[in-house]
């Protein structure tokens, strides 16, 4: 028996099995939206997609129906809204919270100064206590690096940008845990 390459899968189709690479198969499912999503999380979806079917439930060959639903929810847990053909109608239409521009972090740090981070940490609370409320899929954050160099006041990203970048970061999972509704909400921090 010719044993499989280990980046494929065999999909059964109405004429038999064909040995596939779980990558091509993506692409073909997702056509021009592929292109929509960053490479390296599709990859890492495929390879748990793969990983899924072959080492947890140890198949080799599944259909393009199982495997285009596990895919689905893979990358709906990266926050990637998904339809398929069972979405219900209207699901994949991005409502308000979906279009939300990004709460920009530079911007919270210069209204708070140079160097006073807790006033940095109380207006960063306020705000996402507002976006919140209502009720978004997914809270997007931008401007990390930007924010951390301008509240310490360096040019150049260094040990104490390091220190206070984990602090932000820290306090965000810490607030999105108390906060957030279970599993409603998806935290983007760029």
């Amino acid at each position: 028996m010719i044993r499989l390459r280990t980046d494929c899968l065999v999909f059964e189709t109405r004429g038999g099995g064909v040995p596939c690479p779980v990558e091509v198969v993506i692409d073909e499912l997702l056509g021009e939206a592929a292109s929509w999503v960053d490479p390296e999380i599709l990859k890492q979806a495929a390879a748990g997609v793969l990983r899924y079917f072959r080492d947890d439930l140890g198949r080799e060959s599944v259909t393009v129906d199982e495997f285009s639903h596990a895919l689905a929810r893979v990358l709906q847990a990266f926050g990637i809204q998904v339809v398929t053909e069972d979405t219900p109608a209207g699901a994949g239409q991005p409502g308000p919270e979906k279009n939300a521009a990004p709460l920009d972090l530079r911007a919270l740090a210069r209204e708070a100064g140079s160097g006073f981070e807790l006033g940095f940490f109380n207006r960063l609370r306020g705000e996402l206590t507002i976006r919140l409320a209502a009720a978004p899929r997914i809270l997007r954050l931008r401007g990390l690096r930007a924010c951390v160099k301008d509240l310490v006041g360096a040019r150049r990203w260094c040990p104490r940008c390091r220190r206070l970048s984990g602090q932000i970061l820290a306090f965000l999972d810490d607030w999105m845990r108390e906060a957030a509704p279970a599993g409603g909400c998806a935290l983007v921090v760029s």
